[in-house]
């Protein structure tokens, strides 16, 4: 073997030491063998991520790469924000139109909630009404809420009652379907311990089915709630004179994308908002997920 192997296998071994050094896992926990899947914190690098797409968005436009009127710079959205929040949009304050759009979501959610979490668990319980409930729920669910949004406008007309119904019929499929499906979360040998001791028909639905679904039930209220903002603006296209989808959809027949860019920023943050309140929320009622 020559010199030449001997230096290039040597570059090759510490190459591969490197790599394994990277690619090392960190040590698991006192109690823990392997490590629970996906445990760590994100924070740091979901702060580096943002702001290196920022970055990228500030020195696209800078460079001028792209035209003000089809991505505005970081500092023109900032700007038009800060406008949005003094002299507000078509003679309403912003803060107007954030709170009317929160009422229609927020109310359209907590009414799936109360009606679909119930049907739900009764549908994953009882073949009946599984059998009664199912079939509409498929039937709608894949289609698109600007589908049968005309429909909404013929049979309750263009007030508060489509705009909240269409988000509403949204949100219930994927909340109705995740409790059906947490249903199935409860072991049969708890159930059977549960009756062995004398509990209930409702005991064992409240001590023992409930709790086993709750998990999925949470999931299935972050998923639905995410499907009511993506509802929004198809709700707010229809006679609405105040909300952030209406606000996104007049800027955009006015070419105002600062205006648009704006509106989207605050559909994600309070969405994402909500969605940090529902994993707070999520880690104290079940704290065992992800644990057994």
């Amino acid at each position: 073997m020559t010199q030449t192997d001997n230096s290039e296998r040597r570059r090759g071994n510490a190459g591969t030491g490197l790599w394994a050094r990277l690619s090392k896992g960190a040590a698991t926990r006192p109690g823990e063998i392997y490590g629970v899947p996906g445990e760590g914190d994100t924070r740091l690098l979901s702060v580096l991520t943002i702001a290196l797409l920022v970055l990228a968005w500030w020195f696209v436009t800078w460079m001028g790469w792209v035209q003000p009127l089809f991505v505005p710079s970081p500092g023109a959205i900032v700007e038009k924000f800060l406008s949005l929040a003094q002299g507000g949009f078509t003679g309403a304050p912003l803060w107007e139109h954030m709170l009317i759009s929160m009422q229609r979501v927020f109310g359209a959610f907590i009414l799936a909630c109360v009606i679909g979490i119930p049907l739900g668990l009764g549908m994953g319980m009882s073949p009946t009404i599984r059998g009664i409930f199912d079939p509409p729920i498929e039937f709608y669910r894949p289609i698109p809420p600007l589908a049968y949004l005309p429909l909404m406008i013929i049979w309750f007309g263009i007030g508060e009652t489509s705009k909240v119904l269409l988000i509403f019929l949204s949100v219930f499929a994927p909340v109705a379907l995740g409790a059906r499906s947490g249903v199935r979360s409860a072991g049969i040998e708890q159930i059977h311990a549960a009756y062995s001791f004398g509990a209930s028909r409702w005991k064992v639905i409240r001590h023992v089915i409930l709790p086993s679904a709750m998990p999925e039930i949470l999931t299935a209220m972050r998923i639905g709630i995410g499907f009511g903002w993506t509802t929004l603006v198809a709700a707010e296209m229809v006679a609405a004179t105040k909300g952030i989808g209406y606000m996104v959809l007049s800027a955009s027949q006015f070419l105002q994308t600062a205006t648009v860019i704006v509106g989207i920023i605050m559909i994600a943050a309070i969405a994402y908002a909500f969605d940090m309140l529902m994993r707070f929320i999520e880690r104290k009622v079940v704290p065992w997920k992800g644990k057994m």
